[in-house]
């Protein structure tokens, strides 16, 4: 089994398969992110991925999850993921569910005959990163993609089938635009009602445009209680129900989870004891 670079996966991918099917993100130009700034986004070699895949039919016994990745497997030309879907079955007859990082743009860029076709292949469900629903905050975090751009590719993957997973980032508006990062977001998902919502909370990572910002002071990153805040606006304004949501992140101060809209009362119970100093993370225990 081969690796190129760092490997980022999903939380909920901890105990999959994970292969590497292509190199890096597609776009790897937002201004908070460096997860991928050790590789140009490129296909991986077919052969490389099928001799991983068999490779790990001789070393484990059952193989229920297979993640594929980097950052956007879902870029891969749909008769390329098609037959790596077929190895992934053959050699796993045991595999209950195959998932993948999916981008705005690689939705976009297939049709709803191969998404419909991906799915009945057995691509379950994909991840997408919405970051934030406000136009003005995805512009300046350079996402390239507007918010109705990002709704109208996750509903079409709720569309043809797919089990969609969307994430946001808490405090990404800064303190300027951190209501309307909060309304904007919870109105985006609510647009997508996804099966998944993952709260994550900003971490200024060094090397980024965004930790430049911050040095000259015309980015303010927002503080436990400025967090809690939005979050409060946040569960206030969304209307996803049935979405399981998550902010169990190692990011997070504070820990939510419940399902959408039937936990809300519940959900904003527990911000409110966090506004009051109670459960919340301390700073140094914050990881990405």
């Amino acid at each position: 089994m081969r690796y190129k670079g760092k490997v980022y996966r999903p939380p909920s991918e901890a105990y999959s398969l994970i292969v590497q099917v292509t190199y890096g993100c597609s776009h790897n130009r937002c201004a908070f992110c460096d997860m991928y700034d050790d590789k140009h986004f490129s296909l991986r070699p077919m052969e490389e991925i099928r001799e991983d895949f068999l490779t790990a039919r001789q070393l484990y016994r059952s193989v229920e999850r297979v993640f594929l990745a980097d950052g956007d497997a879902l870029m891969r030309p749909a008769p390329q993921l098609l037959e790596i879907l077929g190895w992934v079955y053959e050699l796993f007859p045991e595999c209950q569910r195959v998932t993948c990082y999916a981008s705005p743009a690689s939705l976009q860029v297939k049709t709803e005959e191969e998404l419909r076709a991906l799915r009945e292949a057995g691509l379950l469900m994909v991840y997408m990163g919405l970051e934030s629903g406000c136009d003005a905050v995805l512009e300046r975090m350079n996402k390239g993609h507007s918010a109705a751009a990002i709704i109208d590719a996750g509903q079409k993957a709720r569309r043809c089938g797919l089990a969609l997973s969307v994430t946001a980032i808490s405090g990404l508006g800064s303190l300027e635009l951190l209501e309307d990062h909060a309304m904007g977001t919870a109105q985006a998902l609510s647009a997508m009602n996804p099966e998944y919502i993952g709260l994550l909370t900003l971490m200024v990572e060094p090397g980024t445009p965004l930790e430049q910002w911050v040095r000259e002071g015309s980015f303010v990153v927002p503080g436990p209680r400025d967090i809690l805040r939005e979050t409060e606006i946040f569960l206030h304004y969304v209307d996803s129900e049935g979405s399981v949501f998550r902010m169990n992140h190692a990011s997070n101060y504070l820990t939510l989870k419940g399902t959408l809209n039937a936990d809300k009362p519940a959900l904003l119970a527990r911000v409110h004891q966090g506004m009051l100093g109670q459960g919340l993370r301390p700073s140094y225990l914050r990881a990405l």
